[in-house]
């Protein structure tokens, strides 16, 4: 992965822009051509919070554009898209206070030893059917979880799922490392 300092400032800068532009209902920045890793197809989370409080995160493992423009894409679904904020959305008065972090994804790779993940490394994507759900690696520490725990609750809590069928072998279960800054 290895993003310099310089590709972390600008793409947090891209992605403030984007969430003032979105919340704001005015046009999304266009990031200018991008090199080097800003400009791989890259999977990416934007989170934002309000002095600690979840506000918005939203995230992909299959980036149809350059890492620039999903960020973009990202955060300003994060800011207006985030279901779980349709009926408290955020709103311009509270843009002085919003975090924005930024979460740049490895690619996925499937395990067949998904209870071998690293806690606070690895993150987790599980897939059955046209079900999902995805913890990012910091979770699991943020809760204080084990591996097992992780995997579970992401079963139960994300994709809707029993929450041993990260076990059940017509289930897949992908680990991802990710690289994560904010302001």
């Amino acid at each position: 992965m290895a993003l310099s300092q310089e590709d972390r400032t600008q793409l947090v800068t891209l992605a403030r822009q984007a969430v003032a532009a979105a919340v704001q209902d005015q046009p999304l920045p266009q990031p200018a051509a991008m090199e080097g890793v800003l400009g791989e197809k890259r999977g990416c989370f934007v989170t934002l919070t309000n002095r600690r409080r979840l506000r918005g995160c939203i995230g992909t493992f299959e980036p149809t554009h350059p890492l620039g423009e999903m960020i973009v894409r990202m955060a300003s679904a994060a800011a207006c898209e985030d279901p779980r904020f349709f009926n408290d959305p955020i709103t311009a008065a509270e843009l002085p206070n919003l975090d924005v972090e930024v979460s740049v994804l490895s690619p996925l790779t499937e395990t067949d030893q998904p209870e071998d993940l690293r806690v606070g490394v690895d993150g987790i994507y599980i897939v059955a059917g046209s079900r999902s759900g995805c913890f990012l690696p910091e979770v699991a520490t943020d809760q204080g979880w084990d591996a097992e725990e992780f995997l579970s609750y992401c079963c139960t809590s994300k994709a809707h799922l029993p929450p041993d069928a990260w076990r059940d072998p017509n289930v897949t279960v992908y680990l991802f490392t990710s690289e994560k800054f904010s302001e």
